[in-house]
């Protein structure tokens, strides 16, 4: 079997990125490790568009094969594992042939799907990736002084961006009824859930800086990339964790996923305001601006 390095890659990606966040967390500086987050969101988002879905989404399910199969012995299943047609769903080669079953979903929904379908996946990522790009350098650059024109201008491209990936978003999620893999209704709602947090807390931070409140633009917009990170890294990781734990409970792991990962990332985020308030002045604080 030729080993999967780039799994392997991202597997020790995670382990310095665990380490940056327990560093920073001990000097309450957390650059690093939002700068590795942002690159590792990249690496993992751009390669759908050099390697294509279905590769890309074998790669992807290939991260999670590992430990939903730990402790299982060779031949032995569970209720949230399923096999593919020709194991191509992994870069695991033969090693796994028990893959998540949302996975093993995921990737012939996209192999066998619609041009729509894929061009909906492609501009969910595409302009998903934008948001949260700028959504970092609006954080780090407030508007103030000679700043002000520039980030009003990039608060509006990233509200334009964001507001196309979560329609693309929500449009895939509308088909998601139908894939018991998924949870079915409930990973369609749940979807449409996550969407919401996203979107509701980047209209508040809109609308609290078109009436002129700062303050509350800039808690807020945290509490807004606060649902970002959920969105996509807490998701992921908490799927990585809870996966081999509900793995004989069908679309219990990605189901707990879908429902609290954007939430979660809210908790965190104002708790990570609220400690930086503490120690900080208010007025140093980043703050960030969508559209004004």
């Amino acid at each position: 079997m030729n080993l999967p390095f780039g799994v392997l890659a991202v597997y020790a990606a995670l382990v310095i990125w665990l380490g940056l966040l327990i560093v920073g967390w001990r000097r309450n500086r957390f650059g690093a490790f939002l700068g590795f987050g942002l690159g590792l969101l990249l690496f993992l988002n751009l390669r759908y568009f050099v390697a294509g879905i279905p590769d890309s989404i074998a790669f992807f399910i290939g991260i999670y094969d590992v430990p939903d199969n730990l402790g299982l012995a060779e031949g032995q299943g569970a209720a949230a594992l399923s096999a593919c047609p020709n194991n191509d769903c992994t870069v695991w080669g033969e090693h796994y042939t028990q893959h998540p079953a949302w996975g093993a979903a995921f990737y012939d929904r996209f192999l066998n799907g619609s041009q729509l379908r894929s061009a909906l996946l492609y501009g969910h990522i595409l302009f998903n990736t934008i948001t949260f790009v700028l959504m970092h350098v609006q954080l780090f650059r407030p508007g103030t002084g000679s700043r002000r024109s520039v980030h009003r201008v990039l608060g509006r491209v990233s509200f334009l961006s964001l507001t196309l990936g979560v329609g693309c978003a929500v449009w895939l999620a509308a088909e998601h009824g139908p894939v018991g893999e998924y949870g079915g209704n409930l990973s369609m709602v749940g979807f449409w859930f996550m969407s919401a947090c996203v979107y509701v807390c980047a209209v508040m931070g809109v609308v609290a800086i078109r009436r002129g409140d700062v303050s509350a633009h800039r808690i807020w917009m945290i509490r807004f990339a606060g649902s970002m990170w959920g969105s996509f890294w807490l998701f992921r990781v908490m799927l990585f964790v809870i996966g081999p734990i509900f793995r004989n409970i069908e679309a219990a792991a990605i189901l707990a996923c879908i429902w609290l990962s954007a939430p979660l990332g809210i908790l965190i985020a104002e708790g990570f305001r609220r400690r930086m308030a503490a120690q900080r002045p208010p007025s140093v604080l980043p703050a960030a601006s969508v559209s004004k």
